[in-house]
């Protein structure tokens, strides 16, 4: 008998404001280092990726949102997407205020709008396909 895959399961969050920009973390922590990402991280134990969703929104940017708000945007599961092994992930998208202010906390160093036409080059992961289909289906 095989060893069966070990799988790890995390949430990622596309906030898109009323003025289109999408909300960025920089990761404080490898893989990616500096990088810039989409908030999110792993399911912990008894939740569900829709609440690891909005708890890893509030931990790494101090945005607080209604789960009900949360829309579900895909499933990413390609094996190589993270170098820590294989990871899949529920992503769901969000649309909040424009006068809404982030604030870094968590693993994030940084937190903060970018415009939909002026995203950082090599965002961390599949962070940017993820954008991509939550956005531009």
């Amino acid at each position: 008998m095989e060893n069966p895959e070990v799988i790890r399961y995390t949430a990622d969050i596309v906030v898109i404001n009323d003025d289109r920009n999408i909300l960025l973390i920089k990761r404080g922590w490898a893989p990616f280092k500096g990088h810039w990402a989409l908030p999110g991280g792993h399911v912990d134990a008894g939740e569900t990726s829709l609440q690891a969703a909005a708890r890893e929104l509030a931990e790494e940017t101090g945005v607080n949102v209604r789960m009900g708000d949360l829309e579900f945007s895909g499933l990413f599961d390609t094996p190589d997407r993270d170098p820590r092994g294989r990871y899949v992930s529920a992503a769901y998208t969000v649309t909040i205020g424009s006068d809404v202010i982030p604030t870094a906390g968590d693993d994030a160093t940084e937190a903060r709008w970018f415009s939909l036409d002026d995203l950082p080059a090599n965002l961390a992961f599949d962070h940017e396909r993820i954008v991509t289909a939550a956005v531009y289906g």
